[in-house]
């Protein structure tokens, strides 16, 4: 069963020109799905819409078969930036998506701490998100993000930010805790190496408005090969992306 689709979704400011016309997409569980296309596209327009930030004009959003479209608050929505509150912990930050639910702080404390150390954070409890690392506030972002989460998260450009060699870290982390928890991902982004990297499948936002004009299937099996970037079929995938992109 999918735990998200768009169905037909159609998106436009003030009724006028389409930004996103006929999205048809789905995620399943435990996928990692990503959304890749030039910037401009409408892949933040359709994030605001599955997000429920936004209504469309046609079509509708379903999160484990029930209808959301237009209703935020149930998917959870992990911007470009970490966002990270400076004037508080690691650990009060990662708590936030439980306080705002009406958990009492020393409640929603020791519901998160148990997921420091299978993030890479442990030891950042007590810290301020100006003592970390880029990477690592990245992290407390993520762990942020799944403790709001309902079984699925959108992540916004979440790597764009880091240099080469920490988005590398980054995304052998990413893949190897995405094996443990249970949480599906849809993800934006405009690095092709990134799609092909992370994803189970790449969907291809093109033209204006926007419409999805491909879906790749990246084959290859996780855990993925510490080489992946560098065999023949990475630059397979790689070349047919290119062809189909706008």
């Amino acid at each position: 069963m999918n735990r998200l689709e768009a169905r037909n979704i159609t998106f436009s400011y003030d009724n006028k020109v389409n930004v996103i016309e006929n999205i048809q997409l789905s995620v399943g569980e435990g996928e990692i799905v990503c959304l890749l296309g030039v910037s401009g596209g409408g892949k933040t327009t359709l994030f605001n819409v599955i997000s429920g930030l936004k209504h469309p004009q046609q079509g509708e959003i379903l999160l484990n078969g029930e209808d959301i479209t237009g209703i935020p608050g149930r998917i959870s929505y992990m911007l470009q930036k970490d966002l990270l509150l400076p004037y508080r912990t690691i650990e009060a930050n990662a708590a936030l998506p439980l306080i705002i639910r009406g958990v009492k702080k020393k409640e929603a404390i020791p519901k998160v701490n148990p997921y420091f150390a299978e993030f890479g954070l442990e030891g950042t409890q007590k810290k301020y998100p100006s003592e970390l690392s880029g990477g690592m506030r990245q992290r407390a972002a993520l762990l942020r993000t799944y403790m709001a989460s309902n079984s699925v998260a959108l992540l916004d450009e979440p790597f764009s930010a880091l240099d080469t060699l920490t988005k590398s870290d980054m995304h052998r982390w990413f893949l190897n805790v995405m094996e443990k928890i249970d949480l599906s991902i849809l993800f934006i982004t405009h690095d092709i190496d990134e799609a092909i990297l992370i994803s189970d499948r790449i969907y291809l936002l093109c033209g204006k408005p926007g419409t999805i004009a491909d879906e790749i299937v990246i084959r290859e099996p996780k855990p993925r090969r510490s080489d992946f970037n560098l065999t023949d079929e990475f630059l397979q995938y790689k070349r047919e992306i290119i062809s189909k992109l706008c």
